[in-house]
């Protein structure tokens, strides 16, 4: 699922990363390491932090939990003013360009038979280290 998610980020780096002037062009791939590193910091900490309820709501309605694309977004603009020395406005822009779409096109293929490492139950079990088999609960929830 990881390397998947980087050719996700990847595949819509053009503007926000590859075509950027402010990133150098020796650092693209690790910016869009960043990207998705941030996002799965992000999901990780949700259910880390007991809030699976409110990743399963992100993911099963698109845009409920606005808040959660503003943390990757964050997260990733502080990793550009970090680590790349990009001003926290740029970083800010870059990182707006890039994981909104990240992000709603991650809960498209979730929810997409032909996309099944982002299947839910297989990307929680995967955030989690295949501890738990979290597809139960995932179900339950899911219902209520």
């Amino acid at each position: 699922m990881f390397e998947k998610l980087f050719m996700l980020v990847k595949n819509n780096a053009g503007a926000a990363v590859m075509n950027n002037p402010i990133i150098p062009a020796a650092s693209r791939e690790a910016v869009i390491n960043e990207a998705s590193s941030s996002i799965i910091e992000v999901l990780k900490n949700q259910l880390e932090s007991g809030r699976i309820n409110d990743l399963i709501r992100f993911f099963q309605f698109s845009g409920y939990n606005e808040s959660l694309i503003t943390s990757v977004t964050n997260k990733f603009a502080s990793k550009l003013n970090k680590f790349y020395n990009i001003d926290m406005a740029s970083a800010h822009a870059t990182a707006m360009s890039l994981i909104p779409t990240v992000m709603k096109q991650l809960v498209q293929q979730s929810k997409s038979k032909e996309h099944k490492e982002f299947a839910l139950t297989t990307m929680l079990s995967q955030l989690n280290g295949n501890r738990a088999d979290l597809s139960g609960l995932v179900n339950q929830l899911m219902v209520a």
